[in-house]
């Protein structure tokens, strides 16, 4: 880690949108993930049943989730694609429950702006494109038209790049950014994510990125991270995805000590908990 990526406070900003406001650069926000999926990669299967989902997007806002990110079709290598019907069946009756039962931001992490727009109507607030909208162009059109912030996510086909891979992943993002803005996104509305994981990215690459993470600060937006229980994790501890929240933990921390706004996690209570420690040291000027 360079010693210029030490200590890079994150500007406050303020987003306001529907009835929300987010607070960004006061304090690393935390977006608890609830997957309802029957496969994805570490926790598929566990909260299908929308009482379930419900109750555990409850627990996580106990426990300090300052947004809720639901997942209706994994992302994993390998997954099976599903049907945009199959995908608005397993979010909506979540998004519902939760906005009538708890004041929660609720961002959708989706890649099909048909799905997209039926969430925000049934309310979630915030727009998660893992494709940072290179894929469905329509994801910017309904953002636009709703005022919702949006998290733009770098993506890759395979692993192989013809430049440095920070280069290829800011260059990816402000297309991302143009793509939203000329939509009519504003520009205080959005959220960028150097996509760590299996999205196009070797392990090696993914140290390289948790080293550099600064740089993308440079670009002029917050900026997120969901590093949780991934391979970048395992490749360092060798073992199972439910077991790598500690080792998730040291990676919020490092992207508290480089400046990011928000840590998407599995396991709430430890990642806020590490993240409340490095910021009142990082923070406490």
């Amino acid at each position: 880690m360079n010693t210029k990526d030490i200590k890079l406070i994150p500007q406050k900003r303020i987003m306001k949108f529907m009835d929300r406001e987010l607070v960004l650069g006061e304090r690393t926000l935390v977006m608890g993930i609830l997957n309802v999926t029957p496969d994805s990669f570490s926790d598929g299967g566990d909260y299908t049943s929308v009482n379930i989902a419900v109750e555990h997007a409850k627990t996580m806002i106990r426990e300090g989730a300052d947004i809720i990110d639901i997942g209706g079709e994994s992302s994993r290598p390998g997954h099976t694609r599903i049907t945009a019907e199959e995908e608005l069946s397993r979010v909506i009756p979540v998004i519902k429950r939760l906005s009538r039962e708890t004041d929660a931001i609720l961002s959708l992490d989706t890649i099909r702006s048909e799905v997209a727009e039926e969430a925000v109507k049934n309310g979630a607030h915030i727009i998660n494109d893992i494709w940072g909208f290179h894929e469905d162009r329509k994801l910017a059109d309904v953002a636009a038209r709703y005022g919702t912030p949006v998290v733009l996510m770098h993506n890759h086909v395979g692993v192989e790049y013809d430049c440095d891979i920070m280069e290829a992943i800011k260059k990816f993002l402000m297309e991302s950014v143009r793509i939203a803005k000329e939509a009519g996104v504003k520009d205080d509305m959005i959220i960028l994510d150097p996509g760590l994981g299996g999205f196009g990215k070797t392990v090696e690459h993914n140290l390289e990125i948790m080293s550099r993470l600064g740089e993308l600060r440079d670009l002029g937006y917050p900026v997120l991270i969901g590093t949780s229980r991934k391979s970048i994790i395992a490749s360092i501890l060798d073992v199972p995805p439910k077991d790598r929240d500690v080792g998730t933990s040291a990676t919020t921390v490092l992207g508290v000590v480089q400046g990011m706004d928000i840590v998407r996690v599995h396991n709430v209570l430890i990642n806020a908990q590490a993240a409340k420690v490095a910021d009142a040291i990082i923070r406490r000027k």
